[in-house]
């Protein structure tokens, strides 16, 4: 387990904010309560087998005492390096992503099967959706009781949303909770 070098980190960075905006500020100062110190610790970004992990600095020490061959996962998994270099968010991030989001969807509850089962959000499936979206913006998909179902990359902007037709697609889907089965032995 290493730290981000500086590309890797402004690649990771682009790509959460993407999706918080300024709220980026937030998650890089969350202070960290873990560990046996008094005064509340950090979170950091570290890199272990082409995954990146959003970990408190406190559970980064005691883990040095395991061997990196030995070391499977450590904190919270927000995403993973391709072969091509490209860096990915998985759905382990959606906790970060909900709490700090710029941009939101809402479902309606005909349309949550859906979007978990893999297809794209359209407009007869919109509940709800925050003002000044752009297309290519990061959009995190709740369900119309605020549970967060999963993210993507919206492909119209708010005003575009309110005159397309019902089977228009206004959020392409990129991750949702529904991974966690069909995708159980990749996570």
């Amino acid at each position: 387990m290493r730290p981000l070098d500086e590309t890797e980190t402004t690649v990771v960075f682009e790509k959460l904010f993407k999706f918080v905006g300024n709220n980026l500020k937030k998650i890089v100062e969350n202070p960290s309560d873990e560990g046996p110190e008094s005064t509340p610790g950090s979170y950091c970004f570290r890199l272990q087998k082409n995954r990146v992990y959003y970990v408190s600095e406190a559970l980064v020490k005691r883990a040095t005492n395991i061997s990196r061959k030995n070391l499977v996962s450590l904190g919270t998994c927000i995403g993973k390096y391709t072969h091509a270099g490209s860096f990915h968010l998985t759905i382990m991030s959606l906790n970060i992503l909900a709490a700090n989001a710029k941009h939101k969807v809402w479902l309606k509850p005909t349309s949550e099967m859906s979007f978990l089962y893999g297809n794209h959000v359209l407009k007869g499936g919109l509940g709800r959706i925050t003002d000044s979206i752009v297309p290519g913006d990061g959009v995190v998909v709740f369900s119309m009781s605020d549970v967060p179902l999963g993210f993507g990359i919206a492909a119209k902007s708010t005003q575009d949303c309110r005159k397309l037709d019902p089977n228009g697609i206004v959020v392409l889907h990129q991750a949702d909770i529904g991974e966690y089965l069909r995708d159980e032995d990749e996570l």
